[in-house]
């Protein structure tokens, strides 16, 4: 079985990382430079980072940043937020990035995944879903930051994003982010059951039984949270340690890290 993915995700709004409940009441975090570091000394997997406003202000992703990361980093990162075009994704990719996240733009022009994955390898091409339950068990797809609900059905969208190309599907549920009451299971579940390709499961880590629980099974490849990382309610060794006693496989910690 193949090793399941720690990832934190980092919002990036002006220059600084930040986080919110349910996609609102945004409070400034830390350097994403220094943040980034810190989990790369940690033992984390990968990296997300999200330039959160970017699409909404219509304003190009953050490529200094992304330059800077990559000069500091040993470890794979992705990068979202104002990817628009064939362009974008290369400049993301030419700055350092190893993978890059297509949200609001995939929606607007769905071929821009099949293009990016001819021209650039499936591998690098991930499709982030924000998805809001409208009705018992059904999800809408949201876009610009989860301002705009797109009338898209979130299991079609995976399943369409997955014939264009898209080597990787994070799955965000708006109903429980930053709630710190677990990951949506039904919807990421859902969406794992229809589609062949990896998952990242998104939105309400709080405990490390939740890690668990969208991990021990095939529910998620990958469980990417926040707020547990930044506010060091848990820690990554820590949460390796668990899931490894929970018999859940993961890459292992260098033993050089503190606990």
């Amino acid at each position: 079985m193949l090793a399941k993915r720690i990832i934190p995700c980092l919002d990036v709004d002006k220059g600084r990382v930040v986080k919110g409940k349910k996609f609102q009441d945004i409070q400034d975090i830390a350097d994403p430079v220094e943040l980034a570091l810190r989990y790369n000394h940690e033992g984390a997997d990968e990296l997300v980072f999200y330039d959160i406003t970017a699409s909404h202000e219509e304003r190009k992703t953050f490529l200094d940043i992304v330059e800077k990361v990559a000069a500091t980093i040993n470890i794979p990162f992705t990068v979202g937020g104002g990817i628009r075009s064939v362009e974008d994704i290369y400049q993301a990719l030419q700055s350092g990035a190893d993978k890059v996240s297509i949200n609001s733009a995939a929606i607007t022009n769905p071929t821009l995944i099949e293009t990016a994955a001819s021209k650039f390898g499936s591998q690098c091409i991930v499709l982030s879903i924000d998805a809001k339950e409208i009705n018992t068990g059904k999800w809408n797809v949201f876009q610009n930051g989860g301002r705009i609900d797109t009338g898209l059905d979130a299991i079609e969208w995976a399943l369409e994003g997955e014939r264009l190309g898209a080597g990787e599907l994070v799955i965000n549920s708006i109903d429980v982010d930053g709630v710190k009451k677990g990951y949506n299971l039904q919807l990421t579940k859902t969406i794992a059951n229809a589609v062949y390709i990896p998952i990242v499961a998104s939105g309400g880590a709080g405990i490390m039984e939740d890690f668990y629980q969208v991990l021990h099974s095939d529910i998620a490849d990958a469980a990417l949270a926040a707020s547990v990382f930044h506010y060091n309610t848990i820690s990554i060794p820590a949460l390796k340690n668990y899931l490894v006693e929970k018999s859940v496989p993961v890459r292992s910690v260098p033993s050089c890290q503190l606990y």
